[in-house]
C-alpha cells in the first residue's frame, strides 16, 4: 500500500493499516531527550509510564500526561526536580556544539540509508526536535534508529559524553533517555506549523538558527 503526502511530492510506504487514523498522518513531530533532561517522574509531567531507575523511585512514580502541549512552564517544585537529577548514576548530558554536529552526522547517515524525509531538525544541548515525513517504519523505530546512529557517530568521533566511563561490560551508556515524544501531524498546515516551531526552537533558546544538509525543504 502506498500513500502520498500533499507537500513537495513526498511519498511513503505504509507497512500496516494500523498506521491510518481518521485522517492520514502526513508526518510526525518527535522530541528525543538527552540522558537526564526530562525524568519519568518530573513534577511537571512526562510521557513515561514507569520509573525504571531505582535511585529515582524515592522521588515518586511516573507522572505520565496525555496532553500533547508543552508542560515545560507548568508550576512545580524545582528543588525536587533538581534533587532527582542529582541522584542519577551519571551526570545529565549536555551536548556541545561539536557534539551536536556529530549527532547531526549520525542523523544524516541514518536518513540517507533508509530514505527518511526529515523536514526540520533542531539539536539543542539537552534534547532534539525533528519533523519527519511518514515512512514504512514506525515513528518509534525511526526515533530509535536516529538515536543509535547519533550515538555511533559520537563514538566514532571520540565525542561520546560517557566515553571516559564505560559500563562494566565495556560498552558505553546511551547518551539518550529511553523512548521519545511523538505528535502526529494530519494536515499540511499542521506539518508547516511544526516545521516553523522546530526551526525557531534554537532561537528561542538563545542559539543560532540551525541548517542541516539532511533536512529536506517542502
Amino acid at each position: 500500500m502506498r500513500c502520498a503526502a500533499s507537500f513537495s511530492g513526498v511519498t511513503c510506504d505504509v507497512a500496516n493499516r494500523r498506521e491510518y487514523t481518521a485522517r492520514m498522518v502526513l508526518a510526525y513531530h518527535t522530541i528525543i531527550s538527552a540522558y537526564g533532561f526530562w525524568l519519568p517522574n518530573d513534577p511537571r509531567g512526562s510521557w513515561s509510564e514507569m520509573v525504571r531507575v531505582l535511585e529515582l523511585r524515592e522521588f515518586g512514580p511516573a507522572t505520565k500526561v496525555s496532553t500533547r502541549r508543552s508542560v515545560a512552564d507548568v508550576p512545580h517544585d524545582r528543588n525536587t526536580r533538581l534533587a532527582a537529577r542529582s541522584a542519577l548514576a551519571r551526570p545529565p548530558v549536555r551536548f556541545s556544539g561539536v557534539q551536536a554536529r556529530a549527532v547531526a552526522g549520525g542523523f544524516s547517515i541514518a536518513a540517507a540509508d533508509n530514505g527518511y524525509a526529515i523536514l526540520a531538525c533542531a539539536i539543542l544541548p539537552d534534547h532534539v526536535h525533528y519533523v519527519v515525513a511518514r515512512h514504512a517504519r514506525s515513528v518509534e523505530r525511526i526515533a530509535a534508529h536516529l538515536k543509535a546512529a547519533a550515538s555511533r557517530q559520537l563514538t566514532v568521533e571520540g565525542l561520546h559524553p560517557f566515553g571516559d566511563s564505560p559500563l562494566p561490560t565495556g560498552r558505553l551508556a546511551p547518551p539518550w533517555a529511553s523512548g521519545a515524544w511523538h505528535v502526529y501531524l494530519n494536515t499540511e498546515a499542521a506539518v508547516r506549523r511544526a516545521i516553523a516551531y522546530v526551526e525557531e526552537n534554537p532561537v528561542k533558546a538563545g542559539l543560532r538558527r540551525q541548517q542541516w544538509s539532511f533536512v529536506k525543504s517542502i
